[in-house]
C-alpha cells in the first residue's frame, strides 16, 4: 500500500434537497470506518449553533466555523476526511486549499448551492465542481406541485445574493414553478 488517495467530493443542489444530511451521512460512515474526520463551515453560517452544522431536519454534526479558507490548514493534522459545508460562501481560495487537501492524501467532501436564487452558478461551486472526482447533485420537491425540485426560490424581500436562511426565505421549486425575482406570497405560482 501506497500514500492514502485524496480526493474531492461535491454534493450540490437546491435548499433543502438534503445536502448536508448527505454529508453527515458521509462523515459517520468515515467516523465508523475508525477515520479521523473534521468539519469546516463558513462562520457567516450562524443559523444553528455556533459549532455545528445542520440539516432543516435537525441533524447535527461538530463543525469549526471559519472565515478564511487556510485558517483550515492548521488543524488538520491527522484527519483523514474533512468536510465542508455551505461552500458557496468560501471565498475563491477555497478551490485551491481544497486541491493542496486532497493532494495531501485527505478526502475532501464539500456540499453547496450550485445555484443561488436567480438561478446563477453561485460563489466558488461551479469550480469545485470541476475539480471534484465525484459530484452528486440532489434534488428537493417542488412546493407548488410535488415534482423533482432543482432552484430555490426567494420568498422574502431582499435583492442580495447572500441571505442566510431557511424556509422563512427559501423554497425548492422545479423549473416551470421557480423565479428569478423573490415571489413574496408562499405557494404563490410566478406564472399567474
Amino acid at each position: 500500500m501506497g500514500e492514502p488517495q485524496g480526493r474531492i467530493e461535491v454534493i450540490a443542489g437546491c435548499m433543502f434537497s438534503g445536502k448536508t444530511e448527505e454529508l453527515i451521512r458521509r462523515l459517520r460512515r468515515a467516523t465508523l470506518a475508525k477515520q479521523k474526520v473534521l468539519v469546516f463551515k463558513p462562520a457567516i453560517d450562524n443559523r444553528y449553533a455556533p459549532e455545528k452544522i445542520a440539516s432543516h431536519a435537525g441533524v447535527t454534526f461538530d463543525a469549526i466555523p471559519i472565515d478564511h479558507p487556510e485558517e483550515m490548514l492548521a488543524q488538520l493534522q491527522d484527519a483523514d476526511v474533512i468536510g465542508l459545508d455551505e461552500g458557496q460562501f468560501f471565498p475563491p481560495e477555497i478551490v485551491e486549499t481544497v486541491q493542496a487537501v486532497a493532494r495531501g492524501g485527505k478526502r475532501v467532501v464539500i456540499v453547496g448551492l450550485d445555484m443561488d436564487y436567480q438561478g446563477v452558478p453561485f460563489g466558488s461551486m461551479p469550480q469545485l465542481l470541476a475539480i471534484a472526482e465525484r459530484i452528486d447533485k440532489l434534488t428537493a420537491v417542488c412546493m407548488v406541485c410535488g415534482t423533482d425540485a432543482t432552484r430555490s426560490q426567494r420568498i422574502a424581500a431582499s435583492d442580495s445574493q447572500v441571505l442566510v436562511g431557511g424556509d422563512d426565505v427559501y423554497e425548492a421549486r422545479c423549473r416551470q414553478h421557480w423565479s428569478p425575482t423573490p415571489v413574496f406570497s408562499r405557494m404563490e405560482d410566478p406564472e399567474s
